[in-house]
């Protein structure tokens, strides 16, 4: 048997466990699930004891790392990025393959020659963004570049959202369905883009008020936002010279204004800790943050207004009433000590962002080019909208983990060849998972072309 070790079982892992069960029998696997608390894994693995079992795992455990790596030929880690590095060297160490849905770092990067030489293959960046972009990115790219065309111009766009009427009342018309820090944090830095060969940029203080409007055909109006950096995208794709490139994130209209509120007031600072009681209310923070003194007898009105008045915002427009349904300027305790601006609002969202039962998230997708043939010039859009069956088989479970256990099952078989650390930007990778992904899950891209 073919011993396959996963390493994490968290929200994102449901289908990914999914179709290694299903497939177990057939190709001859055992299934190894690792986890911190595998107790919830115990009825998920009870139909399938002959193919699997979960054995509870702490990453700070490097002789159980070790063991487990040893005892297996192949290595899925749905682990947090920060912890890739060292499962990446073990397995090098016991020539064993690593395949995971996260970017490749400079540590694993610095492994590529270690790698090659050990026979072991290291494949990164091959679940939904980053993996399916990328596929299907490069499915297009090569398309155009069999047809004679020159591309000039690529807007990528991608966003874990929610459903058509799983919304209710929520006036941000979000919910977290992937790791809620990265949420918070998202987009500090400089975001970095190519526009008709000029570079831009993009401090964090702008980004989000300099959202871009997009339209997906049948689910409407949705906005996006500049990634960090777009221009690392370039060489893998085999765009050095293309004029316009812009990678981004995608939410419903009206988000971006909101959070935009947030970061200018200055709650999305991971940078230092405030001293806070658990006791502090989110009323008392707010005071502190206004450079104007509150009455004691204000009411949460009075607060919001001088809030508004601050950052200049309709005190009645969409932006307040999306932090108003916060609860930000209530006498709830922000429950945390000592934390930071990002730590205390990423609790408050975790509680208010969170996916109920009930709720159906929403993967979309959307490449944009713009590219020469025959004399004239094209504009090609390739969508994908993916919707959540519920709050554990979700959307996000599906696009990042289905990709990464075809990718397992094809190297089980024998079907990758390479070796070092390598991501799906070539043809024999990602042409058999975007045609499984179609065939048998029905997650297609929707194909538009126009000339003019």
């Amino acid at each position: 048997m073919t011993r396959l070790l996963l390493l994490g079982a968290g929200r994102s892992s449901s289908s990914l466990i999914q179709y290694l069960l299903r497939h177990a029998a057939t190709e001859s696997w055992f299934l190894t699930v690792a986890d911190m608390a595998p107790a919830h894994l115990v009825p998920v693995l009870a139909a399938h004891t002959e193919y699997a079992r979960a054995v509870p795992f702490d990453i700070q455990d490097e002789a159980r790392l070790d063991e487990l790596v040893r005892n297996a030929d192949i290595v899925v880690s749905m682990l947090p990025a920060l912890f890739h590095g060292v499962v990446a060297r073990t397995c090098v160490q016991h020539r064993r393959h690593l395949v995971t849905a996260s970017y490749v770092s400079e540590e694993i990067r610095s492994l590529h020659e270690e790698a090659q030489a050990a026979g072991s293959l290291i494949l990164m960046e091959c679940g939904l963004d980053p993996g399916l972009d990328h596929m299907s990115a490069m499915a297009v790219i090569e398309d155009i570049r069999t047809r004679g065309g020159h591309i000039t111009s690529f807007h990528s766009y991608c966003g874990g959202l929610l459903a058509p009427g799983s919304e209710g009342d929520n006036p941000w018309q979000y919910k977290f369905t992937w790791n809620p820090r990265n949420v918070v944090l998202a987009g500090q830095g400089t975001a970095k883009y190519l526009e008709n060969g000029h570079p831009r940029l993009i401090p964090y203080q702008r980004l989000f008020a300099a959202a871009t409007p997009l339209e997906v055909p049948g689910y409407g109006a949705f906005e996006g936002y500049a990634n960090r950096d777009s221009l690392s995208y370039r060489a893998p794709y085999g765009l050095q010279n293309i004029p316009t490139i812009l990678r981004g994130t995608l939410r419903r209209p009206g988000y971006c204004a909101a959070w935009h509120a947030l970061v200018r007031l200055g709650l999305t600072d991971d940078s230092g800790r405030l001293g806070n009681a658990a006791t502090f209310t989110w009323r008392e923070l707010l005071e502190a943050y206004l450079p104007v003194s509150v009455p004691r007898k204000a009411t949460e009105t009075d607060l919001a207004m001088q809030f508004a008045d601050y950052l200049d915002l309709p005190f009645t427009g969409p932006e307040m009433q999306r932090l108003q349904w916060l609860g930000l300027f209530t006498d709830k305790a922000v429950v945390l000590a000592d934390a930071t601006p990002a730590q205390l609002l990423e609790y408050l969202l975790t509680e208010k962002w969170q996916l109920q039962p009930h709720d159906h998230d929403m993967i979309v997708m959307q490449h944009l080019f713009g590219f020469e043939l025959g004399g004239q010039h094209h504009r090609r859009t390739s969508s994908l909208v993916v919707l959540g069956d519920d709050a554990t088989h979700t959307a996000m479970a599906k696009t990042v983990g289905l990709p990464v256990a075809m990718a397992v099952r094809r190297l089980a078989r024998g079907e990758i060849k390479q070796c070092g650390v390598i991501i799906p930007t070539q043809a024999d990778l990602y042409a058999p998972i975007l045609a499984e992904l179609e065939a048998d899950y029905g997650i297609r891209f929707v194909e538009e072309e126009v000339v003019g």
